[in-house]
């Protein structure tokens, strides 16, 4: 077991929201859509930025490593558009 955790978030209706990744085949509970939430780019002057305007999101950054920007992505999608309010 790789200690890894994959979540997903299920409304009351029955529709289930996460973040893209590999460990949950989503097809296999499912009808599934993916679309994009955001865009990691490289920043001018150096570094990374994450671009959280297709989400209706902020522009965050720019971090030094591009692996920075993909957490703070994650992190903002999470508690922004993912767990209800409250």
């Amino acid at each position: 077991m790789s200690g890894a955790v994959q979540e997903l978030f299920v409304s009351p209706d029955g529709t289930a929201k996460g973040l893209y990744g590999e460990l949950i085949d989503a097809g296999a509970i499912g009808a599934a859509s993916t679309i994009r939430a955001s865009h990691i780019e490289p920043a001018d002057g150096g570094g990374w930025t994450a671009d959280l305007s297709p989400s209706g999101g902020p522009v965050l950054g720019p971090f030094p490593l591009r692996s920075e920007a993909l957490a703070a992505e994650a992190d903002w999608l999470v508690r922004n558009r993912l767990t209800p309010p409250g």
